[in-house]
């Protein structure tokens, strides 16, 4: 007793030409968004990094000076290392601090970003992404 073969219609294994424009265009669209939204991530990820590293740099004050009724100012050979300390403890994060005046510095953080998906198609190696922060002193 041989078993019944049930056809719907003559597929033959075709693709239609929609079907082979369309999933790499959604595939593509798909991919702009999540990396997309990885790289915006990646900007408040070094906006943030960026904020800390200058709170500890700015906690950084000339002591001796403030607690005497001085001037409250920015030591800037005690902020430098702190910022840089803080910045070395963390993995895939550069950057740099200046100190603009005795009342403020700006840090500099730059963070390495590999997209996703769209780095299947292009190939690349990844960008990198950069926040900036400044801590002002405030004297009251």
């Amino acid at each position: 007793m041989k078993a019944a073969i049930c056809r719907l219609g003559n597929d033959q294994g075709r693709i239609t030409v929609w079907y082979a424009v369309l999933a790499p265009a959604l595939l593509a669209l798909v991919g702009l968004v999540v990396d997309g939204g990885a790289k915006v991530r990646a900007y408040q990820r070094a906006d943030n990094i960026a904020a800390e590293a200058a709170r500890a740099g700015g906690q950084a004050i000339n002591a001796g000076q403030a607690i005497d009724g001085g001037a409250k100012e920015i030591d800037a050979s005690i902020a430098v290392p702190a910022v840089q300390a803080y910045l070395d403890d963390l993995d895939g994060v550069t950057g740099s601090v200046t100190v603009d005046d005795a009342q403020r510095l700006t840090v500099t953080v730059t963070v390495t970003y590999n997209p996703i998906l769209l780095d299947l198609f292009a190939g690349g190696t990844g960008t990198t992404v950069t926040g900036r922060a400044t801590a002002n002193l405030i004297a009251q």
